[in-house]
């Protein structure tokens, strides 16, 4: 099984792009986030035709996620219990489309992609957190009810792990993206059980911003990661970046991140 997720950057722009990569790579599974459309303005027959079914939940603009299967897509949820919403004080808070996951095959994929944060002192840098949180405390109930849960956590995460997964730490300073506060966040994940099933076979940057030619100069930094269960991880075989589908006129500012098990 290949398992990938990929920060798409507008899919409705991008959908012959992707569901092409997806055939040439032999794509199982794939999690997409930043889909900035509706539910029905999704491509879907893009992807239909090439013989994966898709889940999607977008309300336009930014956010949106998806998940396209070509080996089953049954148990569809949408975001996880707890998940934080968010809204200023002058609407009504709503819960962004930021999760969604499916059963496909013998796995549970989800697709996420974690708030931004803003600014550290943006009350979305709170709402990130918040949001992390939850997403560990619900993932510590899987584990803790099946040990043996096969489950992904695939997406953007918007959290640079260490120093060494971004060009120059220094730039970030009193930044969102590295402070103590997100990265705390994201490595209780694996206080509770789960594992990066990437860095054992690939390293390197999944995000390069389309300005000051970052991409050229290799100006990245590493925000897209698969989280898996300990179950799932002792099953992968191997995983990729694929630096490649970065480059190109109108290339996503995100590279697909794949696991093989």
């Amino acid at each position: 099984m290949r398992i990938a997720t990929w920060n798409v950057n507008s899919i409705r722009a991008r959908s012959e792009t992707v569901v092409g990569w997806m055939e040439r790579n032999d794509i199982d599974v794939l999690a997409m986030q930043e889909t900035k459309c509706r539910d029905d303005e999704f491509p879907l027959m893009s992807f239909l035709a090439a013989g994966y079914d898709v889940s999607h939940i977008g309300t336009g603009g930014f956010n949106g996620v998806a998940i396209a299967s070509r080996i089953g897509l049954e148990e569809v949820e949408i975001g996880f219990e707890g998940q934080p919403t968010f809204g200023a004080e002058t609407t009504t808070p709503a819960r962004e489309a930021r999760a969604i996951s499916a059963r496909c095959g013998d796995v549970r994929v989800w697709s996420l992609y974690v708030p931004n944060g803003r600014a550290l002192d943006d009350p979305h840098y709170r709402y990130k957190l918040d949001w992390l949180g939850a997403l560990r405390d619900i993932s510590a109930l899987w584990l803790a009810h099946d040990p043996a849960a096969q489950v992904v956590l695939a997406g953007d995460w918007n959290v640079i792990p260490t120093d060494d997964d971004v060009w120059d730490p220094t730039v970030f300073d009193g930044h969102t993206h590295v402070s103590d506060a997100e990265r705390s966040a994201v490595q209780a994940f694996g206080e509770i059980g789960f594992r990066d099933s990437v860095l054992p076979y690939a390293d390197g940057y999944t995000f390069w911003d389309y300005q000051q030619l970052r991409f050229p100069r290799n100006e990245g930094m590493r925000i897209d990661y698969l989280l898996c269960s300990p179950a799932f991880d002792d099953r992968v075989s191997g995983a990729f970046i694929d630096r490649e589908a970065r480059k190109g006129k109108g290339a996503s500012d995100h590279a697909p991140v794949v696991v093989d098990c």
